[in-house]
């Protein structure tokens, strides 16, 4: 029994230094990027990215985007984007919303768009959530609905994102009261299940 215990310490020495390890190495890559250098930040990161880290994968997916320390390269972008969403990274899938919405370096597909800042929406992203309001309001790649647009306008407006208020005010022109009404109780209940199947 006691053997078992020194093998699962060392165990957790072990496993528990790689990681702290890599925990350096990202930091040591975001401070040079916020530096400006961004070739170490670069050849720090694409390693750690190649080992699957979602935080050093987004930030490769920005350094495509923006084309710093590498050229600006939107396809590379969204792969990296795409790796780092696909493990839950929220800015990640926010990104990928926007891109999907725009043709950043893919087709653009309101649909795909949906999912990704829906993915992002449901984890609190503001960005997300205010860009969700804005596919309901046109009917971009869903059925236009102004209460879910008012819904998601009003959850990004009270994280502090002032277009999102804007059309909030914009759709509380447009609908009637029970509309509102309905819109505020969708959000009151997307808020209770922490944004999640909302």
């Amino acid at each position: 029994m006691r053997l078992t215990g020194i093998l699962f310490s060392l165990l957790i020495l072990l496993f528990g230094s790689y990681d702290i390890s890599r925990g350096s190495e990202l930091q040591r890559a975001s401070a040079a990027y916020k530096e400006g250098d961004n070739d170490t930040a670069l050849q720090t990161f694409k390693p750690i990215a190649e080992k699957g880290d979602m935080i050093a994968q987004f930030n490769l997916a920005k350094m495509y985007r923006e084309g710093k320390g590498v050229s600006k390269d939107y396809k590379s972008a969204i792969k990296w984007f795409n790796l780092s969403a696909e493990q839950g990274n929220a800015a990640a899938q926010y990104h990928l919303g926007v891109a999907y919405s725009f043709g950043l370096g893919v087709v653009p597909d309101y649909e795909i768009a949906l999912k990704w800042y829906l993915k992002s929406a449901e984890q609190g992203n503001a960005f997300a959530q205010h860009h969700l309001s804005l596919l309901y309001y046109f009917g971009n790649g869903v059925s236009e609905d102004k209460k879910y647009a008012y819904m998601w306008a009003n959850l990004a407006s009270l994280s502090g994102i002032e277009m999102a208020e804007q059309l909030r005010q914009v759709l509380t022109e447009q609908m009637t009261a029970s509309q509102i009404d309905e819109a505020l109780l969708l959000t009151r209940k997307c808020k209770d299940k922490n944004f999640n199947g909302c």
